[in-house]
């Protein structure tokens, strides 16, 4: 196919990417046929595939509206994704215009969108750099210049550990992350789960789907999402189907385990 001129040259636009499949779920433009094809083949496999990125949205305007309210004014979002509406700087500032967000993506089309979107505004940037080099990030110029580690900041990994196997240590991420913080400091996960979904066979169909991108899932319990937590106080309600995490109306947390993610908001320091 032919290659747009907002993607990078260095990407292969054949093989899917989870960024540009979660922004097709999105409603988004930013994403190629074999990124399409492979979200399809999701929502045959997972219908609500398109839901559970609104609802993980949703969560996550939801937790940053809080995380405001509650003074917190520096946020990291680590696993950003392609913008799209409602993004953490434009809900943060919008708010507090003082506030001053990074974004940290390893997918080059997320990242090139990212910069172009936020020319002109200096309480926010974006860089490339993995999830898995937690110290990388937290020692990146851009994340140093932006961001003062010695107050409080709220990190953001949200619809991104479920493409973080067991084999590299979720846990010691996280713990590396928060030695980092200082105290009064926030956490937000969602990830994906099939806890108490019933369907036979979703998961293993998912999983196939998934494989043919660079981050094949590792879906995670309730109960392991929360013990990633550890360190940090969890808020109310804890860790919970995404919809039910502080809804804004009854009637939208109805159904919630459609929205496939569980996730949950902690702060550091009680």
């Amino acid at each position: 196919m032919q290659r747009p001129d907002w993607a990078p040259d260095d990407i292969d636009i054949e093989r899917p990417s989870v960024a540009r499949m979660y922004d097709y779920y999105l409603g988004g433009s930013h994403n190629f046929a074999a990124d399409r094809a492979a979200a399809r083949a999701m929502m045959e496999a997972v219908p609500e595939a398109p839901l559970m990125a609104q609802a993980n949205r949703a969560f996550m305007r939801r937790a940053v509206q809080y995380l405001v309210d509650s003074g917190v004014r520096q946020f990291l979002d680590i696993g950003s994704g392609i913008p799209t509406v409602g993004n953490v700087h434009e809900i943060a500032q919008r708010a507090a215009p003082d506030s001053r967000v990074v974004y940290v993506d390893v997918d080059p089309v997320a990242v090139a969108h990212s910069r172009e979107i936020l020319q002109g505004n200096p309480g926010a940037t974006v860089v490339q750099e993995d999830l898995r080099r937690p110290a990388a990030i937290l020692s990146h110029p851009e994340v140093t210049k932006l961001l003062d580690l010695s107050q409080p900041v709220a990190v953001l990994i949200v619809a991104v550990l479920h493409f973080v196997p067991d084999a590299d240590r979720p846990e010691e991420i996280l713990r590396t992350l928060r030695e980092t913080l200082a105290p009064g400091s926030y956490l937000v996960l969602s990830q994906a789960t099939d806890e108490d979904r019933g369907h036979t066979g979703e998961r293993a169909e998912a999983e196939r789907v998934y494989r043919r991108t660079d981050s094949p899932l590792s879906i995670r319990s309730r109960a392991e999402l929360t013990a990633l937590f550890d360190g940090f106080t969890l808020l109310e309600p804890g860790v919970v189907w995404v919809p039910q995490w502080r809804p804004e109306s009854p009637e939208s947390a109805e159904d919630a385990a459609q929205a496939v993610f569980m996730g949950g908001v902690g702060r550091l320091g009680g």
